[in-house]
């Protein structure tokens, strides 16, 4: 793999991005950043923060480390808060910035700027095996982990995406998803490089910003994540020079998919996996099979009803048994003759309410099924002074209130009906797409608003 690298480096002219810097000139930054680092008086194994915005400068600061810059960790998000719960997880000393940050106390910020260009990176020193970077999540599951990444875990993955999906040169990749994220680096930091393809130097995130970049720089691939598919429904999207949509991060809407496909007449791909164990599965929206078929280099098999892996993307922190298997969460069930699997849910989607076991994914459908409910978001609430929990939901809806809770005293199972109740414009979602669990829980958390004509009693 590492030999695969240095071979896609000679393509020094190359361009990343339309109007970016050349393959070139980002290895040259990258010997720089190693030069820079590597001279300050901090032990080789002690990591390196990265707040970096701009994907050539990703891409540069990983070569930087295989190169034997020290290891790096990539917070989710560059806010002064994240920062210091990153420092309290990981402790470092140093940060690479380009961009303006607020640092922790006891941290020095490195400006890209003062890592002058220094012509071709010595070899590679670094294992493929070794853990090289650190991802910090956080959001959606309102526990945020670090999760160690090895060069074969990142750069196997993004080689895998662009032989799976013939990704190359004639290639323009246009992303919605900043490259803190796993999805955004794989796809739009990685995998452009990996393939000697484009990539847009900008995140797209509105449908007009989107619409734009299809028109004028007749992108190819779209990576994109739920919510910017159900905004495209707001606009008229034709299919121009794509050849790919993918989605990741959470389920797709459907309906949203359809849309899509009828008006471009293309269907969604639909990437399956997480941070911690890379990509896993594909399907795609509206195909005739709903259900997901494992990447070819991807061992699986079920064990007591839960899906089990063994990957070359999985992270080192994860335990594997005797034969390399990983034991995820997700409940699954096989089908097309054992070649692909269904999904039936988390196992730690599951509470138990006065002594009965509630599945949450369960709760939130029958909500979303409710007449005028557009979407909603089921959470397992602590109770105070109890080793309890409550059911609180978040849902997206017009109807009035009153129906609304109405409908949902009528759900079966009144140990599975929501105590908390919030009606919202949309659910709070973090840049990658996902739920932000912190927002979810501050607005669960919330008295009771009445809405401005709603009778007394009427909102919950």
């Amino acid at each position: 793999m590492l030999e695969t690298i240095r071979t896609l480096l000679e393509n020094s002219d190359g361009r990343y991005s339309p109007s970016g810097p050349t393959i070139g000139e980002i290895e040259a930054l990258a010997a720089g950043i190693r030069e820079r680092l590597s001279g300050r008086d901090v032990p080789a194994a002690e990591p390196v923060c990265l707040c970096i915005a701009e994907r050539s400068h990703l891409l540069a600061a990983l070569l930087a480390t295989l190169a034997g810059a020290p290891p790096v960790i990539l917070p989710h998000a560059l806010h002064p808060q994240v920062l210091a719960e990153v420092r309290d997880v990981r402790p470092f000393r140093l940060i690479l910035a380009d961009t303006a940050v607020e640092p922790p106390p006891g941290t020095t910020v490195i400006g890209l700027r003062e890592c002058n260009p220094a012509g071709r990176l010595p070899e590679f020193v670094r294992a493929p095996d070794e853990a090289f970077l650190s991802l910090f999540t956080g959001g959606s599951t309102g526990k945020p982990r670090i999760w160690s990444k090895t060069p074969a875990n990142l750069f196997g993955e993004a080689l895998n995406l662009s032989r799976t999906f013939a990704v190359g040169a004639n290639d323009l990749i246009l992303p919605t998803v900043p490259p803190q994220h796993i999805y955004g680096l794989l796809f739009s930091v990685l995998l452009p490089f990996v393939a000697a393809a484009r990539v847009l130097g900008r995140t797209c995130t509105f449908p007009q910003e989107i619409l734009t970049a299809l028109e004028e720089e007749r992108a190819t691939v779209l990576v994109g994540v739920p919510i910017h598919y159900r905004a495209l429904r707001t606009c008229g999207i034709g299919r121009h020079s794509l050849r790919f949509a993918f989605s990741s991060a959470a389920p797709l809407d459907a309906e949203d998919a359809a849309f899509f496909r009828e008006q471009t007449g293309l269907a969604i791909t639909e990437v399956y996996g997480s941070t911690e164990t890379g990509g896993m599965a594909i399907r795609t929206s509206g195909g005739e099979h709903g259900s997901w078929e494992p990447f070819r280099c991807i061992d699986w098999k079920i064990r007591a009803g839960h899906l089990c892996v063994r990957s070359p993307f999985v992270s080192p922190d994860l335990p594997c048994d005797a034969e390399g298997f990983f034991l995820t969460a997700d409940r699954v069930a096989e089908d097309a003759g054992g070649r692909r699997f269904t999904l039936a849910g988390r196992a730690d989607h599951v509470v138990k309410i006065a002594g009965k076991r509630v599945d949450l994914e369960e709760v939130g459908e029958k909500i979303r099924r409710i007449p005028g409910v557009r979407d909603a978001y089921v959470a397992a609430l602590p109770l105070k002074r109890a080793r309890q929990v409550e059911i609180g939901a978040l849902v997206v809806s017009d109807a009035p209130a009153r129906s609304l809770r109405a409908a949902v005293r009528s759900l079966d199972e009144s140990s599975g009906r929501p105590r908390r109740l919030r009606i919202v414009d949309a659910l709070p979602v973090l840049p990658n797409g996902k739920i932000d669990r912190q927002e979810v829980d501050r607005l669960l958390a919330l008295p009771r608003q009445v809405r401005p004509g709603t009778p007394p009693g009427a909102e919950g």
